[in-house]
C-alpha cells in the first residue's frame, strides 16, 4: 500500500495536515537568532493554522491532489493582502489593484530592510508580511508533498529551507525548535505506514516514539560536542551584521560613492539620557529629543566629494564652558524657558576621534583634557584622540522648534554663513536648480521648501536605500544619484544640501552617529554601523536646524519640527513627483520597536484598526464552518469511492474482533486459506458457499488492484456485499456451537 493512499484516507489525512502545520510553526524557531522579537511569530502561527483549516476542509470534499493546496494558496493570499496591504481608507474585504500595488511597495521596502539591516533585525511590518507569507507557503508545500502527492519523506526539504538562512549565515536558531520539528517529521513518516494488526501497530508506535525521543536526546546532548569538532573551522561562512573590528574613525573627506559604506559592529559610545524637568516621558522620548550625535560639519563640496574648509577660531573653555549653535547664546546659561533641558552621560568605546560626538543642540560639555570649541562648525575638537573608557557629560537645550516658528523665521543671512550657499559649477548645475524649483513650486517659505525637499527624498516609491552605488557617469555625483534613485545617507543628505543651496537656503552636512539602540539597562548603545550624515539648514533668528531626507529604513522618523504631520500646512511637490506620507507623528527614536511602523514610507501608521482583522478572521471562521458541515454531511452518505483495498481492510478489522487474524506477510490467497482454516477450527464446519465465494472474489479484486497494470473499477455496492456475506456467515451460529457470538457489523 502506498504512503499517499494511506495518508489520504480516514483520519490520517487531517492528522497529517495538522502535523505539517505544527512542524511548520516549530520550524519558525530557526529564525530566532536572525530576528528580534515581536508579534510576527503569533501572526505566522495564526496564518498557518488558518491555512491548515482551509486545506483540510477542502480535502474532505474532493479527491483532487492539487485543489486543496490551490484553495489554501488563494485564501491565504487574500487574507494576507487584506490584513497587510489594504490602502489607507480602503475596505479590507475588497482586494483590488490598489491593494496589489500597495503590497508591491511593501515587498520592495522589505527587500531594502533585509538588505541593509544588521542581526538581529527588527521585524517591521513589510518584513512581517514576507515572513508570514513564507510560513504559509512552507506549510502548503509540505502538506502537498505529504498528503496530496503521498511523499511525506520529501517534506523535510520544505523544513530544511526554513533552517537554511540561519545555518548559512551562522546565527543558530532554537535547539528545541529543531527537535520539535524533527519529532513531528518522524510522526508524519509513521502515519504513512500501512495499517497492521493492533499488536503490530502498538509495537511500531512504540518504536517510532522511542526513536523520536532518542533523536531529541541525541540532538540536545551531542550538539555542543559536534560543534566543537575542528572540521567546522574549515568552513568559511559569510559574516553578517558584524562588519569591521578595531578602532572607529569617521572620514572628513566624504566621497559620495565610497564613504560611510563600511559598517562596523564595534560599540563606539554608550550613553544615558535624563530630562532635567519632572515631566520626562521615559528614555525613548528623551532620546528622540537628543537626536543624532554630531562629530563634525562640512561646508565645501566640489560636485563629487566634501572637503574640510581651512581655518577656524578655536576657543578653549573650562569644564563649565558654554556653547551653542546660535552664537547669540554662547556664554548664556541653559534655561528651561528656552526649550527642554536634558542631561546626557556618555562613555567612550571603540571611537578614536579628535572631534567629540555631541548633540545638535549642546549647551555644556564637561570632559577632561585640552578640548576646544569651533563655534563656526559647531565642533568640540582636541589635539588628542578619544580613548576607550573616557567619559563626558552634556547638558542639551532642545529649543521649542515648530513649523510655525520656522515659517516665520526671517532676517539677513550673516556674513559668516554666506559660504554655505555655494553650489558646485558642474555640467548639471542648472538641471539641479530647475529640479529644486519644480519640487518647491507651491512652497511659500524657506521652511516649506525644505519640507518639500525632505518629503521628496523620503518617498519610498521614488528612491531606494542601497549601499551599492554604481560608478558615476558625469562630474556631478548628486545628478547621478538623482538619476539612479539608489543610495544611502551620504547621497540623500548631500543632494538635499545642494538643492537647498540652489534655493538660497544656507545648508551644510552634519556627520556623526544615529542615536543607537536602547538596551535593557536603559542606556543607549551606538555602534560603527550607526555612522550617519544629514543636512542642516540655516534659518535666521533660529540657527542651524537638522532635517532628515534619508528614508526611514535607516533613520526612522524625521525630527518633530520637520514631520509632515506636525506641519499645519504641509507642502507637496508637483504631481510628477508627488511623495507619499512617510512618517507618523507618534514615532520616536531611530530604533523604534518593530511594531512602530510610522517611520516606514508608504505604511499605514499604528495602531492598526481592528476592523480589517475582525473581517478577515470572521471570513476564515465562516469558511471553515461551511467546510466542516459539508464534510460531516458527506461522511453520513455511503462512500461512493469504496475500493478493494479499503473493503479488505474493513473485513480484516471485523474478523480480528472474532479472533480471526493473519500476518502482514501473507498474500491475499494465503489470507483466504488462513480464514478458512480458523473458521473451521472454531466452528467445526467450513465457511458457507456464498461466504467462500465472496471471500475469494474480494481477494481477487485486491490482487488486481495491487498488481494489475490497469486495474478495473469495482462497484462499491458489490464490494460491500462481499464483506457483508463473509461477516454474516462467520457470526452465524452453527448446530452444536456454544453461545452465539456477537454479530459482526459490515459497517463501522
Amino acid at each position: 500500500m502506498s504512503g499517499g493512499a494511506t495518508l489520504r484516507r480516514g483520519w490520517r489525512s487531517p492528522a497529517a495536515t495538522a502535523l505539517t502545520a505544527v512542524a511548520t510553526c516549530t520550524a519558525l524557531g530557526a529564525m530566532s537568532g536572525l530576528l528580534a522579537g515581536g508579534t510576527w511569530v503569533l501572526r505566522a502561527v495564526l496564518a498557518v493554522a488558518g491555512a491548515a483549516l482551509v486545506v483540510g476542509g477542502t480535502r474532505s470534499l474532493t479527491r483532487s491532489t492539487w485543489l486543496p493546496s490551490l484553495v489554501g494558496l488563494l485564501v491565504g493570499a487574500y487574507a494576507l493582502l487584506a490584513f497587510y496591504a489594504t490602502p489607507p481608507g480602503g475596505n479590507p474585504l475588497l482586494v483590488g489593484p490598489g491593494t496589489v500595488r500597495h503590497a508591491d511597495q511593501l515587498v520592495q521596502q522589505a527587500a531594502q530592510l533585509i538588505e541593509t539591516s544588521v542581526v538581529p533585525m527588527a521585524v517591521w511590518p513589510p518584513v512581517e508580511l514576507i515572513l508570514v507569507a513564507a510560513a504559509v507557503l512552507v506549510f502548503l508545500a509540505a502538506d502537498l508533498l505529504a498528503v496530496g502527492c503521498g511523499m511525506p519523506a520529501l517534506t523535510g526539504i520544505a523544513y530544511v529551507a526554513v533552517w537554511t538562512p540561519a545555518v548559512v549565515l551562522g546565527f543558530p536558531g532554537s535547539t528545541w525548535a529543531l527537535a520539535a520539528t524533527g519529532f513531528c517529521y518522524l510522526l508524519l513518516l509513521a502515519l504513512a505506514q500501512p495499517p497492521v494488526s493492533r499488536d503490530g501497530a502498538g509495537r511500531r508506535a512504540g518504536v517510532v516514539l522511542a526513536g523520536a525521543a532518542g533523536l531529541v536526546a541525541v540532538t540536545l546532548a551531542a550538539g555542543p560536542a559536534v560543534s566543537a569538532v575542528p572540521v567546522w573551522s574549515w568552513v568559511d561562512l559569510p559574516d553578517v551584521g558584524t562588519g569591521a573590528v578595531g578602532p572607529v574613525r569617521l572620514a572628513d573627506d566624504l566621497d559620495l560613492r565610497e564613504s560611510l559604506r563600511d559598517q562596523s559592529s564595534q560599540v563606539v559610545l554608550t550613553y544615558t539620557v535624563e530630562r532635567v524637568d519632572d515631566d520626562a516621558d521615559g528614555p525613548a522620548a528623551t532620546a528622540s529629543l537628543v537626536g543624532p550625535l554630531r562629530s563634525f560639519t562640512l561646508r565645501d563640496f566640489d560636485g563629487r566629494s566634501w572637503q574640510r574648509e581651512p581655518g577656524a577660531d578655536l576657543t578653549e573653555w573650562d569644564p563649565e564652558g558654554l556653547l551653542a549653535s546660535d552664537r547669540s547664546l554662547i556664554g548664556a546659561a541653559p534655561e528651561a524657558s528656552r526649550g527642554t533641558l536634558t542631561d546626557v552621560d556618555v562613555s567612550i568605546g571603540a571611537l578614536r576621534e579628535q572631534r567629540l560626538p555631541v548633540t545638535t543642540f549642546p549647551r555644556t560639555v564637561q570632559i577632561d583634557g585640552p578640548w576646544t570649541y569651533d563655534a563656526a562648525r559647531d565642533e568640540v575638537v582636541s589635539r588628542d584622540r578619544t580613548e576607550a573608557g573616557g567619559r563626558y557629560h552634556m547638558v542639551v537645550e532642545v529649543p521649542d522648534l515648530s513649523p510655525d516658528v520656522l515659517r516665520t523665521s526671517s532676517g539677513d543671512v550673516p556674513e559668516e554663513v554666506q559660504g554655505y550657499l555655494d553650489v558646485p559649477d558642474t555640467e548639471h548645475a542648472d538641471d539641479l536648480r530647475a529640479l529644486a524649483a519644480e519640487l518647491t513650486a507651491d512652497a511659500t517659505t524657506p521652511y516649506d521648501q525644505a519640507l518639500a525637499l525632505q518629503t521628496y527624498f523620503r518617498d519610498g516609491t521614488q528612491f531606494r536605500y542601497d549601499t551599492s552605488i554604481d560608478p558615476g557617469e558625469s562630474d556631478d555625483a548628486v545628478w547621478d544619484f538623482l538619476q539612479s534613485r539608489r543610495g544611502y545617507c551620504v547621497q540623500f543628505a548631500t543632494s538635499m544640501t545642494v538643492l537647498a543651496r540652489t534655493l538660497g537656503i544656507p545648508a551644510r552636512l552634519g556627520v556623526g552617529f544615529l542615536p543607537g539602540e536602547l538596551g535593557t539597562d536603559r542606556s543607549y548603545r551606538v555602534t560603527g554601523a550607526d555612522a550617519h550624515a544629514w543636512p542642516e539648514l540655516y534659518f535666521p533668528g533660529t540657527g542651524w536646524v537638522r532635517f532628515e531626507p534619508t528614508p526611514a529604513v535607516q533613520t526612522g522618523p524625521p525630527p518633530s519640527w520637520s514631520n509632515p504631520f506636525s506641519a499645519s500646512a504641509p507642502t507637496t511637490a508637483p504631481s510628477a513627483a508627488t511623495p507619499r506620507v512617510t512618517t507618523s507623528p507618534s514615532a520616536a527614536a531611530t530604533t523604534a520597536a518593530p511594531q512602530d511602523q510610522g517611520g516606514l514610507p508608504g505604511v499605514v501608521a499604528n495602531p492598526r484598526t481592528r476592523g480589517p482583522l475582525i473581517a478577515v478572521v470572521a471570513l476564515l471562521v465562516v469558511a471553515a464552518g461551511v467546510a466542516a458541515a459539508l464534510a460531516v454531511h458527506r461522511r453520513r452518505r455511503p462512500a461512493p469511492g469504496l475500493a478493494p483495498e479499503v473493503a479488505w481492510r474493513r473485513l480484516r478489522d471485523r474478523l480480528r474482533r472474532a479472533g480471526i487474524t493473519w500476518a502482514d506477510s501473507r498474500t491475499p490467497r494465503q489470507a483466504v486459506a488462513a480464514v478458512r482454516a480458523q473458521v473451521e477450527a472454531r466452528r467445526g464446519r467450513p465457511l458457507g458457499p456464498e461466504a467462500d465465494r465472496a471471500l475469494l472474489a474480494l481477494a481477487g479484486a485486491l490482487e488486481r488492484e495491487r498488481y494489475a497494470p490497469d486495474p478495473e473499477a469495482y462497484d462499491p455496492t458489490e464490494l460491500q456485499s462481499w464483506v457483508a456475506a463473509v461477516l454474516t456467515d462467520v457470526s452465524t451460529r452453527a448446530p452444536g456451537d456454544g453461545p452465539a457470538a456477537s454479530p459482526l457489523p459490515a459497517e463501522a
